[in-house]
């Protein structure tokens, strides 16, 4: 990953975190951005850009634009900004569906579309998409989420298609991820049984790297061990 610029957004959150750390300790430069307003001082290998609303395509291009005016390049797009909410259908609001899509489709879009140019300039441009095996098979109260994230899986795979042999396109497909807001809401789950934001970070990285050039397209479940 030596000298490897990667943007990581949904970086101030729990699995974003352990993404931008790890990127870090492999050797890349990492421009972390989120909504949430920046906490972490820039460094010579590290740049933080906060507040900026990735549902917004200009104000995603203005923060796409600044790591690449800071680092002079751009080699990787990891999206990790999304959202989740748990709401049965019949007596749901379709604003939650809107919600939920803007969060983790738009969000993701926009950042990707932003970035394109840039990682095809690159000549080994990557994508890494977070979607979720919940998105396989909606159960009761997911409808909203599954279906955001659904769109996820099928943005990944027109991307890959769209840019086949210049950019690679892969989805990461958690199960339910170890996280302390998690384990809060679901205080009886075996928690041994999920996958550990360092476990999905690995997987991720794995699909940033060279070893992965000949993989796109792919939805890849990290299901850690249910």
């Amino acid at each position: 990953m030596d000298g490897k610029v990667i943007v990581v957004t949904g970086a101030s959150g729990a699995l974003g975190k352990v993404v931008v750390e790890a990127a870090l300790a492999s050797g890349a430069r990492v421009a972390g951005v989120d909504h949430a307003p920046t906490q972490v001082p820039a460094t010579p290998g590290r740049l933080e850009l906060g507040g900026v609303d990735l549902t917004n395509a200009a104000q995603a291009g203005k923060a796409i634009d600044a790591v690449v005016s800071h680092f002079g390049r751009l080699d990787a797009l990891v999206n990790i900004a999304g959202g989740f909410a748990f709401e049965a259908v019949a007596e749901g609001d379709p604003r939650t569906w809107q919600h939920m899509y803007a969060l983790n489709v738009l969000t993701a879009l926009h950042a990707s579309q932003s970035a394109i140019p840039h990682l095809a300039a690159a000549g080994a441009g990557r994508i890494v998409n977070v979607g979720a095996m919940g998105a396989l098979q909606a159960g009761a109260g997911m409808g909203p989420y599954a279906a955001a994230k659904a769109a996820v899986h099928r943005l990944t795979e027109a991307l890959a298609a769209e840019w086949k042999g210049r950019i690679t396109v892969n989805a990461v497909l958690p199960s339910t991820i170890d996280t302390a807001a998690n384990r809060a809401s679901m205080p009886k789950a075996d928690f041994t049984k999920w996958v550990t934001p360092q476990e999905l970070a690995d997987v991720i990285l794995f699909l940033v790297s060279d070893a992965a050039s000949a993989v796109t397209g792919a939805l890849l479940p990290v299901s850690g061990r249910v």
